[in-house]
């Protein structure tokens, strides 16, 4: 042990499920190994092996999370050779467990980027166990404790190049031919639909006027103009349109309705933005049930 910082919280982020008993040996071991650091679970059930919405849901909770450890895990690949990594961000801020899977990625560049990085390959600082299907029992938490309780990074695995580390797995918007070619990268509980670009990505589009108030949204053979606003209510009754959400990324939604059922509109979707034209963008019935 050195003289290390010493991190006094720990973020859950996995698809084990709320109320598991996995998810509670987690607690249990925490608890038991490093008592003074606090738990907070941010995500327990992301659907199982979905490592994209991991990613998403770290990615919108790095900016409020207290400084400390993230583990995030959820991983096809579990009991594989994939290789788990511990990532130091922000200066030493925190530090990142999780597999190399892309899932880390954009987490580690919302808080400023990696740093020291390591393959969490030292034995001793694991717990003994019959298989190699549970890492983060394993590996991640006792490593997560160890940190917790003063152990440098360095001490816990074998440096890496941080450049190595996958990439993400979230997809970018891309500029073709004037147009945002842009994908649904989650449905929410109340059927909004975000997209993977921003309201500051709009002024990208050839012959939208700055600031984009309206822009033409295409989904398959489905093409509407829509408005871009602020808020939920300033839709109007019945219309759907663009929000920009507390990520600052814009929704497809409709005012408490469901825009995902209303447009038949799943996660992986193709959204192509491009300039609006003059006619007035029409309003969505919604069908009350």
């Amino acid at each position: 042990m050195s003289n290390a910082r010493r991190y006094d919280t720990v973020s859950l982020i996995t698809d084990l499920g709320s109320g598991t008993d996995e998810l509670g040996v987690l607690h249990a071991l925490l608890r038991d190994m490093a008592a003074d650091a606090r738990v907070i679970d941010v995500a327990n059930d992301i659907a199982p092996f979905d490592v994209r919405a991991a990613s998403l849901a770290l990615a919108r909770a790095v900016p409020y999370l207290p400084e400390g450890i993230v583990i995030a895990c959820v991983d096809p690949g579990a009991g594989s050779d994939r290789r788990l990594v511990a990532v130091e961000v922000g200066d030493g801020a925190g530090i990142f467990l999780g597999p190399d899977n892309g899932l880390l990625a954009t987490g580690v560049a919302l808080a400023g980027g990696a740093g020291r990085s390591i393959v969490l390959d030292r034995d001793e600082h694991h717990l003994a166990a019959p298989g190699r299907t549970f890492a983060a029992r394993d590996v991640l938490v006792p490593v997560a404790a160890a940190l917790a309780n003063g152990h440098d990074l360095e001490t816990l695995g074998s440096e890496i190049d941080p450049s190595s580390l996958l990439p993400s797995v979230i997809p970018i918007a891309r500029l073709e031919n004037g147009s945002l070619a842009c994908e649904v990268i989650w449905v929410d509980r109340f059927g909004n639909c975000q997209i993977n670009a921003s309201a500051e990505d709009l002024d990208q589009i050839d012959g939208a006027e700055v600031p984009v108030s309206r822009v033409r949204v295409t989904i398959g053979s489905d093409v509407r103009n829509l408005r871009v606003v602020e808020s939920f209510d300033a839709l109007g009754s019945a219309a759907l349109g663009l929000v920009v959400d507390a990520s600052g990324l814009l929704l497809l939604a409709i005012d408490r309705a469901s825009a995902a059922r209303e447009l038949g509109v799943a996660e992986g979707d193709q959204v192509v933005l491009s300039a609006a034209g003059d006619e007035t963008p029409p309003a969505v019935p919604v069908r009350m049930r």
